[in-house]
């Protein structure tokens, strides 16, 4: 056959079965990084020799698995086995950013099912944008060459991207096997990349335990927070990352002022082991807060928290008290098509117990004392900011409905998702206007607001994601948050 009619890939090995975990990943870091090797050297050659005459490709890596009994496991465990017989799959990408996820899964799987697990290369193309996205090596847009890059090289594919597995619309390849894992490999490589544009830090920083927030004083907190605590090794914090991949292991280290912030700064305090807390600063809407947990959620965190502002809907509430929710009422729409507002968002035991220790240790309140400064209920999140100005007939009726104890923009966006993509979720809100009862957010009352209270709520925010440390993550993940058809992989 003519060159111009075949395709150059690197040597494709046999599938080999694993009873190791560690040697499993092994393997999947070694296909990966013959992968990646292959196509960056192909590519580079390609931009300074020009077309090369044929199709270049690569594949990803996969895993698979094969049960053929309908023995019982562990039910108590949410994850970590599959319910019938048959074959399941998933391809991977970075295994070394995964390494201790992909150890943990296979782990299970093999003791609870008594089976190997095989390794390979998928049927899947790694796309050359992916396969670079680590190096120096920058793809060029298209017309800057003289040939098309998609002639020779495959680029991402929506076919392979999307969420139609975590949203239980693909329930089984088209070779016959079942989805092992929520994300394919490309839709994985997709949200590392838009990691790293929004938040300008790598995602090999983020943390298990991942705090959202909608101000930027929070900001300026963590990192007195993070100093004193790099100030203390006995906290077991190892260093902080700034925006630009900033990184400082001691508290005097220098951090300096980037010339373009990005749309979701995000900071990381960080530990050896990855149980660190990560805070994004979101910025206001739902929008925003959909983006975010979009691509985090590939990380697979074990927990992500919203601790930010909101206005109080009771004239019982002062500014400064929080509100700690146990349902959402969700009007932010940006979720609908993905998962329809009749689904119910139910709060985690697990979540509100950290949460509400964690306000009582930090304001040295408990029992009925603490309802002085804290509620609990439903939190209203809507997409119009300025929603006081609508007739008030309309929205105050469904927000007195409800039984609304808060309005924001971004907490049941981040707790829907959350549930979707099966990552346990919570929110802590602190009251920092009152516009149903003549207390806007105006610059002096919020300034005298943000003095006293963000230092507060961010270390109650804190506390808790360490109280969640100390939590087995497999009582951590809950079982409220699986379907009927389950991926084993968490």
């Amino acid at each position: 056959m003519d060159d111009a009619h075949t395709i150059l890939s690197p040597e494709a090995p046999a599938h080999e079965s694993f009873t190791s975990a560690a040697a499993a990943v092994d393997r999947l870091e070694a296909l990966y990084s013959q992968a990646t090797q292959f196509l960056s050297d192909q590519f580079l050659r390609t931009v300074s020799k020009g077309h090369p005459g044929r199709r270049i490709r690569a594949y990803y890596p996969e895993i698979r698995l094969t049960v053929s009994s309908f023995d019982k496991v562990d039910t108590r465990l949410a994850f970590g086995h599959v319910s019938s017989p048959g074959t399941y799959a998933t391809t991977v990408t970075r295994p070394d950013l995964f390494r201790n996820y992909l150890i943990q899964q296979i782990e299970l799987l093999i003791r609870n099912h008594g089976v190997s697990v095989d390794v390979g290369l998928s049927e899947t193309p790694m796309p050359v944008h992916f396969a670079v996205s680590g190096s120096a090596v920058a793809i060029p847009q298209e017309g800057v060459m003289d040939f098309s890059l998609r002639d020779v090289f495959d680029v991402p594919d929506l076919v392979t991207t999307n969420d139609d597995i975590v949203n239980g619309v693909m329930t089984r390849y088209d070779d016959g096997s079942v989805p092992l894992a929520p994300f394919t490999a490309q839709r994985v490589d997709y949200s590392l990349a838009r990691l790293s544009h929004y938040t300008a830090t790598d995602p090999t920083h983020f943390q298990n335990h991942v705090l959202f927030t909608n101000y930027q004083f929070y900001v300026d907190e963590f990192e007195a927070y993070a100093r004193a605590a790099l100030a203390d090794r006995s906290t077991g914090y190892t260093a902080f990352v700034a925006t630009g991949n900033q990184v400082i292991e001691t508290a005097d280290g220098v951090i300096h002022p980037v010339t373009k912030m990005p749309q979701m700064p995000t900071y990381h305090l960080k530990r050896a082991d990855g149980n660190g807390i990560t805070l994004v600063n979101i910025g206001v809407g739902p929008s925003n807060a959909k983006t975010a947990t979009d691509h985090i959620a590939v990380l697979r965190p074990h927990a992500w928290l919203m601790v930010g502002h909101c206005a109080g809907l009771r004239n019982s509430q002062s500014l400064g008290d929080f509100v700690l929710a146990h349902a959402y009422l969700r009007e932010d729409h940006v979720l609908d098509d993905d998962l329809p507002v009749w689904v119910p968002i139910p709060a985690l035991a697990e979540i509100q117990i950290a949460l509400e220790k964690a306000v009582a240790e930090v304001t040295q309140l408990e029992g009925y004392e603490l309802k002085r400064i804290m509620r609990t209920g439903t939190v209203a999140t809507i997409d119009n900011r300025n929603w006081e100005l609508r007739d008030q007939s309309g929205p105050v009726r469904r927000l007195s409905q409800s039984r609304a104890v808060a309005l924001d923009m971004e907490s049941a966006t981040i707790a829907a998702n959350g549930f979707r993509f099966r990552v346990p979720y919570g929110t802590l809100l602190c009251v920092s206007d009152k516009p149903l009862h003549g207390e806007l957010k105006l610059p002096g009352m919020a300034s005298d607001f943000y003095k006293t209270q963000v230092s507060r709520h961010l270390q109650i925010g804190i506390r808790a994601m360490e109280r969640l440390r100390e939590t087995p993550i497999e009582r951590l993940h809950s079982r409220k948050l699986r379907s009927f058809e389950e991926t084993a992989f968490l």
